[in-house]
């Protein structure tokens, strides 16, 4: 068993852990393998082990990626700051992007989304304790957006991501609540299944709040180096 096979199926082991604590089956909650910094070899091989869904921040490293390991059934997803200009790429060549904070970006990824494609799915980054340092709309601002990006022909709106500060585990809490209570609201109801939220550091503390989605990349592939 080589070293990518063991570290995810340590982590596996610890959501099936976290929600045996927590009285939820694993099948419930996703793992996001994250591989920003990590050459193209490291995702093949942790493909090889039955990982199939990967998010990338840095979308030039990311389009290199996906036209390396094009010959994969990855599911690539996009989890970093979304700007205006770089969105036509993400419609293109990503399935899911989870940085969605305003209606501008959503209008750009389903116009620029081809119609013959799949939706895409999208998550709202929501800034969920206030963070100055943090991109994402305001919790009030969560239902107006997601009445008016359910509307749009090309997107899959899908639910809510968020990254609060560390050990601020009543952020995941409150999260989980803005969550159930959009979901009342949300034109296509059965579509609203996702919360994306937990880290290497944290997963277990999301997953008790009601996480669906974690974001593991240290755990997964070991620390990384941004001088690369």
């Amino acid at each position: 068993m080589n070293h990518y096979q063991e570290s995810r199926d340590a982590v596996l082991h610890q959501i099936q852990h976290a929600c045996t604590q927590s009285g939820r089956s694993a099948d419930q909650v996703q793992l996001l393998a994250v591989s920003k910094t990590h050459p193209s070899e490291a995702l093949r091989a942790m493909y090889a082990t039955g990982q199939r869904a990967f998010g990338e921040n840095y979308l030039q490293e990311a389009l290199d990626k996906i036209e390396a390991l094009q010959d994969l059934a990855i599911e690539w997803h996009f989890i970093g700051h979304v700007q205006r200009n770089k969105t036509k790429h993400l419609a293109e060549k990503f399935d899911w992007v989870h940085g969605v904070d305003r209606l501008i970006i959503a209008e750009r990824l389903s116009s620029q989304r081809a119609e013959t494609a799949q939706p895409l799915n999208i998550c709202l980054q929501v800034n969920i304790d206030g963070q100055d340092t943090k991109d994402g709309c305001a919790p009030e601002e969560v239902a107006s957006l997601v009445e008016q990006i359910s509307q749009l022909a090309n997107l899959r709106l899908r639910g809510l991501m968020v990254i609060p500060a560390p050990n601020n585990q009543q952020a995941f809490s409150d999260a989980q609540a803005l969550f159930e209570k959009v979901k009342v609201q949300h034109t296509h109801p059965e579509d609203w299944d996702t919360l994306s939220m937990g880290m290497s550091g944290d997963l277990e503390a999301a997953i008790a709040a009601g996480s669906t989605m974690v974001r593991i990349g240290t755990a997964l592939f070991g620390v990384r180096d941004y001088q690369k």
